[in-house]
């Protein structure tokens, strides 16, 4: 049912005008006023009728937007953030997700090109694993398709770079345990060809190195575990740092720090009386967990509007072609973290 056969007088009264006035909106006649005319579509929304074709808001065109598998509820948090974003600005988000065993991301990115995308953001993609090959990013750009990056950075892209600060984030997080009385804490992370993962590791060393006066192959070899960038991952890295005696765990991921949780209570020890794990990210639904989990706060809001900032410079062709653009975590103190053996032996 479209609003012009509905009755005009449901939609004045929501609105608060004339059905004259709303007759006018309706057929996009001049002499309304714009809060006026506001009220109207407003109305028309509110109840469930489709505007008419020549009041809809013209798409600017399609931004495509490719992340990893949305098993991480970071990853579709930062895609809404965006998606609202790019949807206020006109464009027309198509999300495109990465799942194991299903499209890569040359595919998708294929793809979204075909239908003819104005530009392409990309969430933790290749250009975040040094092994891969960078020259991907500058075919794109030679088909006329501007891009931006979140989560990872490579010299050798001409783009905008969206990132965390990692090695702060290490550092918040190291600092906060050894307040606490932890000496013997230990990092479990994803695999170290990613430049996230590398970050991190340094952030760890430098603060360990800083606050106890280890070397930094010290620290490399007995206080750092990769595996998995998933709950079972966490839990098999955190198990080996637990069968070392370790009392905190940094983990790399909120996930990941699921895992070292789960880890510590299948061997009978209680989470933060007996081991302290701290996260990373604060996805939806962490403060809920039990224990509730202290971690670092990526900046997801922060990092999704400055996406959509860059990728319509980019399309505008005012953007910075090669710049990275960091920003602070923050740490949030819960429940899962405790005074170490030093201040409660």
């Amino acid at each position: 049912m479209t609003p012009a056969s509905a009755r005009l007088a449901d939609i004045a009264a929501h609105a608060g005008v004339s059905e004259a006035t709303v007759s006018r909106v309706l057929n996009g006649k001049p002499g309304v006023a714009a809060a006026t005319r506001e009220a109207v579509l407003a109305a028309i929304d509110v109840h469930g009728y489709e505007r008419p074709v020549k009041l809809r808001q013209r798409s600017e065109g399609l931004v495509g937007l490719i992340t990893p598998e949305l098993d991480n509820p970071i990853f579709p948090a930062l895609a809404q953030v965006i998606a609202q974003g790019l949807t206020r600005q006109g464009y027309t988000p198509v999300l495109a997700t990465q799942t194991p065993g299903g499209s890569t991301e040359d595919e998708l990115t294929e793809m979204l090109v075909d239908r003819g995308v104005t530009g392409i953001i990309f969430v933790s993609g290749l250009h975040a694993d040094t092994t891969a090959d960078m020259t991907r990013y500058e075919k794109l750009r030679a088909q006329g398709v501007p891009y931006v990056l979140l989560d990872g950075f490579s010299p050798d892209i001409k783009a905008p770079f969206i990132s965390p600060d990692d090695r702060e984030a290490m550092q918040l997080a190291v600092t906060h345990l050894a307040t606490l009385g932890h000496s013997k804490i230990g990092l479990v992370v994803g695999p170290r060809r990613f430049v996230p993962v590398q970050r991190k590791i340094e952030g760890f060393v430098a603060t360990m190195s800083e606050r106890f006066g280890l070397s930094a192959d010290e620290v490399e070899k007995g206080h750092i575990r990769d595996s998995l960038f998933t709950l079972e991952g966490g839990q098999a890295a955190a198990s080996a740092l637990l069968d070392e005696g370790f009392t905190a765990i940094v983990c790399a991921s909120d996930m990941m720090a699921l895992g070292a949780i789960r880890a510590a209570r299948s061997r009978g020890l209680r989470v933060p009386e007996d081991v302290s794990v701290v996260g990373y990210d604060d996805s939806q639904l962490i403060a809920f967990t039990d224990p509730p989990l202290t971690t670092v706060r990526k900046p997801v809001h922060a990092m999704g509007q400055a996406a959509v900032r860059a990728i319509l410079d980019e399309i505008a062709g005012t953007g910075t072609p090669h710049s990275e653009f960091v920003f602070h975590p923050e740490l949030v103190v819960r429940g899962s973290t405790a005074s170490g053996p030093r201040v409660n032996p």
